[in-house]
């Protein structure tokens, strides 16, 4: 059944719950992306994405997400598990020994929602571009999504591949770049700016469309949109998605600090005020 946007909206309260349970129970994982780009994922398992279940591999007829930047898992894992992947009880397994839910995606342990492992850096535009060049060769109109993060962009495989999708007109392919501006070193300007991305992007022959407000959930809705209204035009398409690093909890807003460092006993009870919900499903 479909959600309301302020059910929604709640959700993306409990993922963020989640994220910071995860994190904090083994002391180990990435908060800091993983609360940036919670209203993305939301937005995309929530309203946006057509897909079915249960999961198949395969997922003929139906739209592919691929995640890239695979250090971000626990927003990947909550949204999977929250959408009904699998039971929510798993989150507990977080990054523990003999568990489905390792620090980065991996395929191996048949976790439902997973079709790639991931976590090196600049590989996932590569993957969700052969799985998109799939679809078309087998007549299936469904579209193929993939998130990276903007520091992943310093990594050549990506120009690759963004200069292949243009030449051969991947043109059912939505690629988002989460554009927070920190990296695990530090600000992305300071380690290797990116420049004018979207100019960059426009000249490598893809749409580009671009959101400032990448932590309001019915901006991301729209931006998701108006990127499917452009797909099929010859042209692939990219969405440059500002958010904010910590996004939610604001002792980990404002800096690269939160990238992948887990909270104390403190400072989840001060996060989870800040996450406030009246009757909270936590696991």
């Amino acid at each position: 059944m479909s959600k309301s946007i302020e059910e929604l909206k709640s959700l993306t309260t409990q993922i963020r719950r989640d994220i910071l349970r995860m994190v904090h129970a083994v002391n180990s994982g990435h908060p800091g992306g993983s609360l940036g780009c919670t209203e993305y994922f939301t937005a995309l398992y929530g309203k946006v994405m057509n897909y079915h279940l249960p999961f198949t591999m395969e997922g003929k007829n139906e739209d592919h997400f691929y995640l890239s930047n695979g250090h971000i898992s626990p927003v990947y894992y909550s949204t999977l598990a929250r959408f009904n992947f699998f039971p929510v009880d798993e989150l507990r397994t977080f990054r523990k020994l003999d568990s489905r839910l390792q620090g980065h995606p991996t395929t191996h342990e048949g976790l439902p929602g997973i079709r790639i492992a991931s976590g090196s850096l600049g590989q996932g535009l590569s993957v969700a571009l052969g799985a998109a060049l799939g679809k078309k060769m087998d007549g299936d109109q469904s579209l193929v999504y993939s998130l990276h993060g903007d520091g992943e962009l310093q990594e050549g495989q990506i120009w690759e591949a963004l200069m292949f999708a243009a030449a051969k007109k991947v043109d059912n392919i939505i690629s988002t770049i989460d554009y927070n501006g920190r990296q695990i070193d530090g600000d992305t300007d300071d380690v290797l700016s990116l420049g004018n991305l979207h100019a960059k992007l426009e000249a490598f022959g893809w749409i580009v469309l671009e959101e400032k407000n990448g932590n309001d959930l019915e901006a991301v809705i729209g931006i998701l949109e108006r990127a499917k209204a452009e797909t099929g035009k010859g042209k692939p398409v990219a969405i440059i998605l500002h958010t904010e690093m910590g996004a939610g909890v604001d002792f980990m807003m404002g800096s690269h600090a939160w990238h992948g460092k887990a909270p104390n006993d403190e400072q989840l009870e001060t996060a989870f005020k800040q996450l406030y919900l009246e009757a909270p499903a936590d696991y």
